[in-house]
């Protein structure tokens, strides 16, 4: 399809609160448009072909990557974020493909070994600006990646940035960055991909939990969500396998909370009157949300998996390896530059050892950490 097929596809479907591609504020440096891509598209398969992209298949998102190869990746987290903010984005006629790049993008700036690792990195940048993963999600798209002769970074437009940068879950804190008006909401398009984030989170941590052994059925009949959608699954299915079992009750429980979400999100734009995309940013409040009901039911269900899988005794020793390497690896880094790739090193003078090293244990994978802390601290493996 030519480009202005596609922008003449957008202005008779999309609706007129939708980002539309035409409406871009476009990118840092200038570029001649693509010939039958959009900007938005052209983002999103510049963030698929990116160094830092490939990496997350082997990030954490609970379990390190060598607990097994079953459970989740930022890779495939990022990719089931994808899919669930694509439908949802379908279904309110917003600009799809600006919703699959920012989701696949949301999680550029995250370290190895998860959470965990954010947090420690933050502690050891306190004074020197800190550690924040959409600020070095922001940061790897505009100059770590190194693809193009003409500009660093991706060079990539100016609303998959911001819902990069305004990207904000239940583990993320406010980034406030005056090009993205920070008292100003984002796009709906950013609003969804938050809130697929949430929705993949808590149902994939559950059926990985499971998974692991380190939940058990038992544990969540109390749930009433839980029960809800057991009950109609033993009425349906008489006879089904335990791993058929588990998989269609957390297929229930996503496909219940993103029914809600749309029509709970349908009725909120219906009531603020919101016809254009302008109309969103004046909003003090986020439009894309679940309605009260399920509200409830999520509260009791996000509780339980904090207390019984992130808090469980074997995660946190996980998490707390995890802190140890990343903070050993840091000092050593710092205390000696010289054992960091010549590349890394050439960016000492302009950017300064800290951030530097920063950097460098950022877009580690864990496999990558572990195998550089053997190395380091292992007098009997080779360098």
């Amino acid at each position: 399809m030519q480009k202005n097929k596609i922008v003449e596809f957008e202005d008779k479907f999309l609706a007129g609160y939708a980002m539309k591609s035409s409406a871009s504020r476009g990118r840092a440096h200038q570029e001649a448009e693509h010939a039958y891509r959009t900007c938005y598209q052209r983002d999103r398969d510049r963030i698929i072909h990116s160094a830092a992209f490939r990496r997350l298949e082997y990030k954490t998102q609970v379990f390190v990557n060598h607990e097994g190869d079953y459970y989740r990746t930022r890779l495939t987290h990022s990719i089931e974020v994808a899919q669930i903010a694509r439908t949802i984005a379908c279904a309110l006629s917003l600009n799809m493909d600006l919703t699959e790049a920012i989701a696949l993008a949301h999680d550029l700036g995250h370290t190895p070994f998860g959470h965990s690792g954010e947090d420690v990195l933050n502690e050891l940048m306190s004074g020197s600006g800190g550690f924040n993963h959409n600020l070095q999600g922001l940061r790897v798209v505009d100059f770590l990646e190194e693809r193009y002769p003409e500009f660093p970074g991706l060079n990539l437009s100016w609303e998959v940035r911001e819902g990069i940068v305004k990207h904000s879950s239940v583990f993320d804190i406010a980034v406030k960055i005056k090009e993205f008006h920070p008292k100003q909401m984002p796009s709906l398009e950013t609003q969804v991909v938050d809130m697929a984030d949430e929705i993949a989170y808590d149902n994939h941590d559950l059926d990985d939990g499971l998974t692991s052994g380190l939940i058990k059925e038992s544990d969540l009949e109390s749930l009433e969500i839980w029960q809800k959608i057991n009950r109609t699954i033993d009425q349906k299915y008489a006879k089904i396998t335990p791993s058929c079992r588990k998989y269609l009750i957390i297929r229930a429980l996503i496909d219940l909370q993103v029914t809600d979400l749309i029509a709970q999100t349908q009725a909120e734009i219906a009531s603020r009157k919101i016809n254009k995309y302008t109309d969103v940013q004046k909003i003090d409040c986020k439009i894309v949300d679940f309605s009260s009901r399920i509200k409830g039911l999520r509260k009791p269900l996000r509780q339980f998996l904090m207390e019984k899988l992130y808090h469980h005794y074997r995660v946190v020793r996980m998490s707390t390896k995890a802190k140890r390497f990343i903070r050993e690896l840091f000092s050593e880094y710092l205390k000696r530059p010289a054992q960091m790739p010549s590349e890394i090193q050439q960016r000492i003078p302009r950017e300064g050892v800290k951030r530097v090293v920063c950097d460098y244990i950022a877009g580690m994978t864990d496999r990558y950490a572990l195998d550089e802390y053997k190395k380091l601290f292992n007098p009997y493996e080779k360098v």
